[in-house]
């Protein structure tokens, strides 16, 4: 085998490498000001060893302690001329101390010994400024120990604390009796830890549920073969904003009506009846199977039909929620402490007069979107070429000026500009013009890709929510609705949704497509095919990615806690800035012990399901 020769570039080109490596390296030692002269400097050596001895001793167990005190004088200085104080004998048939020498300047040492004291016991010696023995104020960091004979002899600096008043030294010996207990620190770390728990699950199963539908629209296999021709897409957009304010306004409507009506019986009877009612007209609106196709009229009438059904529906819910509230208020005080089941339902019916007109008005918007969409397709198959053209110039033009008004209203809602020429009909004037263009240049029977569109979007906002930290978001909802686990729950949960929803999504997008295929051979719409052929194969990785999440949700939850979020870190928080280092290493133990916990469950779990 023939040797080859180094080539003197190559040689050049590592050397200039290593030292390109080497300047960033030391540009990053000047930039992160690394400095070991600080670790070994006496000060911060006895401050890690004061902290870390702290940190080792966590304040969890507590005994019940009887102590004994005993003082002797002390002056600080010496009288001016150069006598001797008087010092009186101390009592010897207890505790007592003595210090050597009686007087001295400020700064010096004195020797302080003492007798009588229990033995093995431990406590602290203090100079007490004033001539008042029974001042409490104390300076000084000394901890003395007694011997097996209660004697004990330490050296103590005296403060620069002048005064021609007799001073004092105290000594205070304290000694466990009975059995250990728990500390109100370790008490108050178990409510947390437990608030932690149940603050990580609410937000996993919130986040979860939200999840699960945002990763089919951000899924490219599933979105990239939707397509649809353009007088569709622009009235589905047209749809959605007419439908939501449609259904608001209905909604809200129907609760002001149900929570007008307060009689109990009512209430009952309503909550009672009217499932069966929607249950009825909705069967008659839409039967398993005819023998023939019903006429125009038949078809108007089972609309109306389904629309009264919701109706129903939406008060059933209403009542539902004024009921739940008012037996969970009448019950609460009876249940003891099992008064958090009534107030879990009061909260609950809370949620359902809050949530159930946006929910309605979401649903009202997607299914005027969905009726638009569908006479636009029909339009469109229907109808000549130049017809087609003409419709599909006027619905761009005009979903183009919805898109874009709404974008500036939302603009004028955030930096109140109060110039509408700039903020509204400026948006709407350029977003009718752009769908003028699309129009244009777009043949009037093609189809586009809306899919990979709503795709795009939907990664694009995940993307963007994902990189915002779960600490800011925390920020955002405690300013929202207060300090506490509330704020941590909406904060985490929203963080789940966008991070849970991009790995469902790509979950999706990793799937076989030999059933999908198969499934969509077979004429299936959109939702069977997810249901039979995409589902099946993503259960398994879907409840994996849950359980990992709850338990990152545990450990984050302990930092969100810091900027008012609830949970165990709200408190380590305040030890560690008020140095009670004792107490947090309590709190840290329980985190430890929570997450190794979660991790041992959720392992155990994804072995028995996954």
């Amino acid at each position: 085998m023939k040797n080859e020769k180094a080539s003197p570039w190559k040689s050049l080109r590592t050397g200039l490498l290593v030292l390109l490596a080497l300047i960033i390296f030391a540009y990053g030692f000047e930039i992160t000001d690394i400095d070991l002269d600080q670790l070994r400097s006496e000060q911060r050596q006895q401050s890690l060893q004061r902290v870390t001895r702290a940190l080792a001793r966590p304040d969890i167990f507590e005994f019940e302690q009887e102590e004994q005190k005993a003082m002797a004088p002390v002056y600080v200085p010496c009288p001016a001329d150069g006598s001797t104080p008087e010092i009186p004998a101390p009592d010897m048939s207890g505790a007592y101390v003595t210090v050597t020498p009686a007087c001295a300047e400020p700064g010096q040492d004195v020797t302080v010994e003492g007798f009588n004291f229990f033995p093995n016991a431990s406590g602290p010696v203090r100079f007490v400024p004033g001539s008042d023995p029974a001042n409490v104020v104390e300076l000084g960091n000394l901890e003395a120990q007694t011997d097996a004979q209660g004697h004990f002899t330490a050296t103590l600096k005296l403060p620069r604390r002048e005064s021609e008043d007799q001073q004092f030294i105290r000594a205070t010996m304290r000694q466990n009796i009975g059995i250990p207990r728990f500390t109100e620190t370790a008490k108050i770390t178990w409510d947390k830890i437990v608030e932690t728990v149940f603050l990580a699950l609410l937000a996993t199963t919130l986040g979860t549920l939200l999840a699960i539908p945002l990763s089919f629209i951000a899924a490219r296999n599933l979105m990239k073969s939707v397509r649809s021709p353009l007088a569709s897409i622009a009235l589905s957009i047209i749809g959605w904003p007419i439908g939501i304010a449609i259904g608001y306004f209905i909604v809200s409507r129907i609760g002001q009506i149900a929570s007008a009506i307060t009689s109990l019986p009512i209430n009952l009877a309503s909550v009672m009846l009217a499932p069966g009612i929607a249950w009825f007209v909705f069967r008659w609106a839409m039967p398993q199977e005819e023998l023939k196709v019903p006429s125009l009229g038949v078809r108007v009438a089972r609309l109306l039909a389904l629309f009264v059904a919701v109706l129903v529906s939406l008060f059933w819910l209403f009542q539902l929620a004024q009921l739940t509230g008012s037996l969970s208020l009448s019950i609460r005080d009876s249940l003891g402490p099992a008064g958090f089941l009534a107030t879990f339902l009061f909260q609950v019916s809370n949620i359902l007069r809050v949530t159930t007109p946006a929910i309605g008005a979401l649903v009202t918007g997607g299914a005027l979107s969905s009726l638009l969409a569908r006479m636009g397709q029909q339009a469109t198959e229907r109808g000549t070429l130049a017809s087609v053209k003409v419709i599909n110039l006027l619905l761009a033009a005009a979903a183009g000026a919805t898109v874009f008004g709404l974008l500036g209203l939302l603009v004028e809602w955030l930096y109140q500009i109060g110039r509408p020429q700039y903020t509204l009909w400026g948006p709407i004037i350029v977003g009718a013009l752009l769908g003028l263009g699309l129009a244009i240049f777009t043949r009037a029977k093609d189809t586009l890709p809306i899919g990979l569109v709503m795709y795009t979007i939907t990664r694009t906002i995940l993307n963007t929510l994902r990189s915002v930290e779960a600490v800011i978001m925390a920020i955002v909802f405690v300013i929202a609705v207060g300090i506490g686990p509330f704020a941590g729950v909406l904060a985490l949960g929203l963080h789940t949704i966008v991070s849970l929803a991009k790995l469902y999504s790509e979950q999706v997008e990793s799937i076989a497509a030999g059933p999908l295929e198969a499934i969509q051979a077979t004429g299936a719409n959109r939702l069977q095919t997810i249901i039979y052929a995409v589902i099946p194969q993503i259960v398994p990785p879907y409840i994996s990615y849950t359980m990992y999440r709850w338990d990152i949700n545990v450990r984050m939850s302990t930092i969100i806690g810091i900027v008012g979020g609830g949970g165990i870190g709200f408190v380590l928080i305040q030890n560690i800035n008020l140095l009670n280092y004792r107490a947090a290493s309590a709190q840290m133990i329980a985190i430890a012990i929570v997450v190794s916990m979660m991790d041992y469950i959720s392992s155990v779990m994804r072995e028995k399901f996954v």
